[in-house]
């Protein structure tokens, strides 16, 4: 008879999530309660836990960015990169975003996708700089349009990764799109589909980069 109490787990993660307790905290312990509801043995539980936290590199690169970073920001990375900008004639919000979405495009076409990112560029670097120079140019900003700037600036990292990465060959995108279009009789290879990347890339540089104009634009009428 198929028990189902493993999928208790599956609840606690939902319930952990819910009320907003720490995720790590949540799935860990959701992996430790299902592994024992599946009769697996609590050494093995942690063995299997642990060999899943140390295959995963990404955990251990979290791990090591996280306290350089807060070590950059304790000695004034940010009040440095606000600094530099309002050095800088002609730096506007939408102008340093657009050639944060060029770098990163070109960087994640090389296959270089962790070089820049959320915790290690965005945050304590590219957002800093982009209010910095709205405000240099509109004054100070509100609340409001200070945590839109910040998402713009997110988002323009996550557009430049997502439109570019594809255009590396050996990339796990391109793996998934190859192996999905063979399901279907349709045989491409990486290359093919690379190149066909870049008109996607293209567009989305452009999509987005007439995006950040206009957020200049709407931050000016704002003034």
């Amino acid at each position: 008879m198929i028990s189902y109490w493993p999928l208790l787990g599956i609840a606690l993660v939902v319930i952990g999530f819910a009320l907003r307790f720490n995720p790590l905290l949540v799935v860990a312990v959701a992996a430790i309660v299902t592994g024992l509801l599946g009769h697996m043995p609590f050494l093995k539980v942690l063995a299997t836990l642990g060999h899943g936290f140390n295959e995963n590199r990404y955990v251990t690169i979290i791990w090591i960015i996280l306290p350089v970073v807060g070590l950059l920001e304790r000695y004034g990375l940010q009040e440095q990169a606000r600094t530099l900008i309002a050095g800088i004639r002609g730096a506007t919000a939408g102008r340093l975003l657009i050639v944060y979405l060029a770098v990163r495009q070109i960087l994640s076409a090389l296959g270089l996708t962790t070089v820049a990112g959320h915790p290690q560029t965005v945050r304590p670097l590219v957002a800093p700089m982009v209010i910095a120079a709205a405000e240099k140019q509109h004054g100070k900003l509100d609340e409001d349009t200070t945590e839109r700037v910040k998402a713009m600036s997110a988002a323009t990292d996550n557009v430049g990764l997502f439109f570019g990465e594809d255009i590396f060959l050996a990339i796990a995108s391109i793996l998934l799109i190859q192996g999905s279009l063979a399901s279907f009789g349709i045989q491409l290879t990486p290359f093919q589909l690379s190149v066909w990347a870049i008109p996607s890339a293209i567009c989305a540089f452009l999509i987005h980069g007439t995006r950040l104009l206009l957020l200049d634009r709407q931050l000016g009428r704002q003034k």
